[in-house]
């Protein structure tokens, strides 16, 4: 007897080929609906005009009162004897009534005005009044703007909002202006912001070949998603999310009681990337830990991490002596303990894995697992060492940040605007992934990206909310998962439970901690400088 297959599990791709059919098999099922309606729609509209009549005769007859029904029915009724008794008259009595159905059965839903009303055309002609100084010429034959001049030439294309406010706008500019200068176009985008509204972001599509400037009012981002298990592989780190258009993947996560698909922005770190360390700049609580706690909870699930704060607020408390940290260190001693350990680490993976290399033997166990240094504000341990005498930290960062893709290490640091002198050149040099939160200026942004944003920065910004860019790649809009200090008083219980669910077990404990959080914090432990000892 032949034994009947099994039923074959769905793999990614042909789960994605369901899904394709699924889609195409509702797009047709539309289509035929509509047709459907195109076809019918003359006996539906005369159906409805039947049932119209028919509701307004009964409500004749209701108002009628009973003395005059009597005549009413005999009157009814001769005209029933006529009509039939007319050549063609019971054919012209179909068409007749026919006929009043359709009157009474169409659509009688006003039309949408065409163009814009007069307030939007109000709005349209100050922009265009106000864009003339910028886009006319003295010695245009022909200028596209001018005072007292036409807006409809010059914007092709509008829509509003409901608020009446410009959502979408295509300008037509003329070809000798220099579209292609930073400061002129960081004119146009500023007058277009401060014309349209300052609360919202907008994203400005120059098109230099077709003299065209789009302008887009960009959505705002979810700032409400909490911290959850991301499905990444190991070596990605999920920074934040962004808007659809700019990445072409997204994550399925869990946004209060449903499932949701959200674009993210991966950082990938390892022995081929090509931005294997991370800068991170913003204002304070503009939630530069809030981000370096999201990659701690992400990076503990496959590696070992060292936390040096150099803030001493306690942001990460809750990792002391959980399972691969190696310590949390608020000291300068511990600092300073802990960053040399990681560099003679760095120095030890590298001369093993060099000899494997060299043997013909796959790297060692103990140089796979990836190591991450996460450093808050060094510019506080800095002023300290000078302070006191001693070697800034920062100069022990060297040898991990430039050998740190060869030898598995990842260094993220996070410094504050006003301390951004204080950031040494190796640090400076070597991290290539930036990530900028808060409010910031255009030219605060582009002094650390690079390049300057392609939206506007609005004024208030929820925490966690910036840009984030990858080596040479794009800019992206950023939004951090809402990753809080679960030991903060100020902390819901639901972003507590998120958190604490995340973190790993206690270091020799056989059980996860408890969430009851009336219990004393555990002391931090020296981790790093035992494991520098026993190196030595």
């Amino acid at each position: 007897m032949a034994r009947r297959p099994l039923p074959r599990i769905l793999s990614k791709d042909s789960a994605q080929i369901a899904r394709t059919q699924l889609a195409r098999s509702r797009e047709l099922a539309r289509t035929a609906a509509d047709s459907a309606t195109d076809v019918l729609h003359p006996l539906i509209t005369v159906t409805r005009g039947l049932r119209l009549l028919a509701s307004a005769g009964r409500r004749r007859w209701a108002d009628t009162p009973k003395d005059r029904r009597g005549p009413l029915l005999f009157f009814v009724a001769a005209l029933f004897l006529l009509v039939a008794l007319m050549p063609y008259g019971p054919l012209l009595a179909v068409i007749t009534v026919m006929a009043a159905a359709a009157w009474q059965g169409r659509d009688r839903t006003p039309p949408a005005p065409e163009g814009p009303d007069e307030s939007q055309a109000e709005r349209l002609q100050a922009l265009y009044e106000a864009l003339v100084p910028y886009f006319s010429g003295a010695d245009d034959p022909a200028p596209l703007y001018a005072h007292g001049g036409a807006w409809d030439k010059a914007f092709t294309a509008h829509e509003f909002d409901d608020a009446g406010r410009i959502g979408h706008l295509v300008i037509r500019y003329p070809a000798y202006f220099p579209d292609g200068e930073a400061e002129s176009r960081a004119r146009i985008e500023q007058l277009l912001t401060a014309k349209a509204g300052r609360s919202r972001e907008y994203h400005f599509a120059w098109d230099e070949a077709g003299n065209q400037l789009t302008v887009t009012v960009l959505p705002p981002l979810p700032a409400d998603i909490p911290a959850q298990r991301f499905v990444t592989a190991p070596g990605e780190t999920v920074l934040g999310f962004t808007d659809p258009s700019e990445v072409q993947r997204t994550l399925p996560l869990s946004y209060g009681e449903e499932r949701i698909d959200v674009p993210p922005v991966v950082w990938r770190t390892g022995i081929r990337s090509t931005e294997p360390h991370l800068l991170v700049m913003g204002n304070p609580g503009s939630g530069t830990s809030t981000l370096l706690r999201s990659i701690a909870l992400q990076t503990l699930r496959y590696g070992d991490v060292l936390v040096v704060d150099g803030g001493g607020t306690g942001e990460y408390a809750c990792l002391t002596g959980r399972d691969g940290v190696l310590g949390v260190e608020c000291a300068l001693a511990g600092a300073l303990s802990g960053l040399e350990w990681a560099a003679q680490e760095t120095e030890r993976r590298l001369i093993a894995i060099n000899l494997a290399r060299q043997a013909g033997d796959p790297p060692p166990e103990d140089t796979r697992r990836p190591l991450w240094i996460l450093v808050d504000r060094p510019s506080v341990f800095a002023h300290l060492a000078a302070a006191d005498g001693r070697k800034d930290p920062q100069a022990l960062l060297q040898v991990p940040l430039r050998h740190g893709r060869a030898a598995n290490v990842t260094v993220v640091v996070a410094e504050q605007f006003d301390s951004a002198e204080a950031l040494s050149d190796a640090v400076r040099q070597h991290t290539r992934a930036r990530v900028v939160l808060g409010a910031a200026a255009p030219q605060q942004v582009e002094a650390v990206l690079g390049v300057p944003p392609h939206t506007t920065p609005v004024a208030h910004v929820p925490p966690g909310r910036g840009y984030a860019r990858l080596g040479s790649g794009p800019v992206h809009r950023l939004q951090v998962p809402r990753t809080p200090d679960p030991y903060d008083d100020a902390t819901s219980d639901a972003d507590r439970q998120a958190v604490l669910e995340l973190l790993p077990a206690r270091a020799g404990a056989g059980a996860a901690e408890p969430t009851d959080l009336t219990k004393p914090a555990e002391k931090a432990t020296p981790v790093a400088a035992e494991a520098m000892a026993a190196e030595s």
